[in-house]
């Protein structure tokens, strides 16, 4: 009797082996599966939203980080139609601007950010927390305009960039409320369930930046910070004319790399996080990639960065330059 129990033991041990192995196979098989789906389906859009949630003059150099990315994605392809700007002061109109109507982000003065050209689509008073969740989620005022408006769908890529004064597990709006990363972390999940985009670049420049993205749970989200837990974000280009500094270091290095990007690059994220350098940028960059289903290396930055143009192929060939039949 020993002896069978013995066996049944035995028996009973390796069927549950055999179970628990088949699982894990079948996790793998599943993850496998997934990355080759994201690896050869096309998404359709790409989406940018940029914020900037200071106000106040000394802030310049958040105000120059945003518009340092307005000016970037639009380079690379993405339509205002397509980005969504959040300014909470508008410093080239302030009166201390010693060159009225203008934001650079370098002290040499080469580029107009602001320029002739640029869409402000939330300003001043208009950037809250309560604004940035129901922009993310859809939750807007049923006679809200188009252009504040995130039109994404399941087939969506969107880059969300954030700068501005924070801490630990929390950003300042305006300096008079708060978002913290359980907010945005929510936020995300919301979108995911309500199919509002395929794939989510978040980058965010401030004191303790890593932190932000610490609460995330949703998936397919890549997330970037500048500054580690305990560590400050720093400033970059004190321009004497203006008085202030006018960008900060994380942003700046970003940038530069990806002035030698354009629409046809096949520079990967792996390629922008890799120059990433402690001594220069004076604080540590984080990277969270376990919520992103695809590798660095095989993520182009045109995945976020670039236009992704619709094409229509026709049975016959359209008749461009001839007079079309009247109706």
């Amino acid at each position: 009797m020993n002896f069978i129990r013995a066996l049944l033991r035995l028996a009973v041990g390796a069927w549950l082996a055999l179970v628990l192995c088949a699982d894990r196979t079948a996790a793998a098989s599943t993850k496998r599966q997934l990355e080759q789906l994201l690896d050869t389906e096309n998404h359709t859009n790409n989406w940018a939203v940029l914020v900037c949630t200071s106000r106040f003059w000394f802030n310049y150099r958040h105000i120059a980080n945003t518009l340092s990315m307005y000016r970037t994605v639009k380079r690379m392809g993405i339509p205002d139609s397509h980005i969504i700007l959040m300014l909470a002061d508008d410093v080239a109109c302030n009166p201390r601007n010693c060159y009225p109507a203008t934001v650079f982000d370098h002290p040499q003065k080469t580029t107009d950010l602001y320029g002739d050209n640029v869409e402000v689509d939330y300003r001043g008073y208009d950037v809250t927390v309560e604004n940035f969740i129901r922009l993310l989620t859809g939750r807007v005022e049923p006679h809200t305009p188009r252009n504040k408006r995130l039109l994404t769908d399941d087939k969506s890529n969107i880059f969300i960039y954030m700068t501005g004064h924070g801490g630990e597990d929390f950003l300042k709006f305006q300096d008079s409320e708060e978002i913290n990363s359980y907010d945005i972390a929510d936020a995300m999940q919301q979108m995911w369930e309500k199919q509002r985009y395929r794939e989510i670049l978040f980058v965010i420049d401030t004191c303790q930046a890593n932190t932000m993205f610490s609460k995330f749970y949703a998936p397919n989200v890549l997330s970037i910070g500048s500054s580690k837990k305990g560590e400050n974000s720093y400033s970059h280009f004190h321009d004497r004319d203006i008085g202030v500094s006018v960008i900060d270091r994380f942003t700046y290095y970003n940038l530069k790399f990806f002035e030698s990007v354009d629409m046809s690059s096949k520079h990967t994220m792996a390629d922008l996080i890799a120059t990433y350098n402690t001594t220069l940028i004076h604080s540590t960059p984080g990277v969270r990639t376990d919520l992103f289903a695809r590798k660095l290396e095989k993520t182009y930055l045109t995945d976020f960065f670039g236009a992704v143009q619709e094409v229509e192929l026709t049975p016959e060939a359209f008749p461009i330059g001839q007079k079309q039949a009247s109706i």
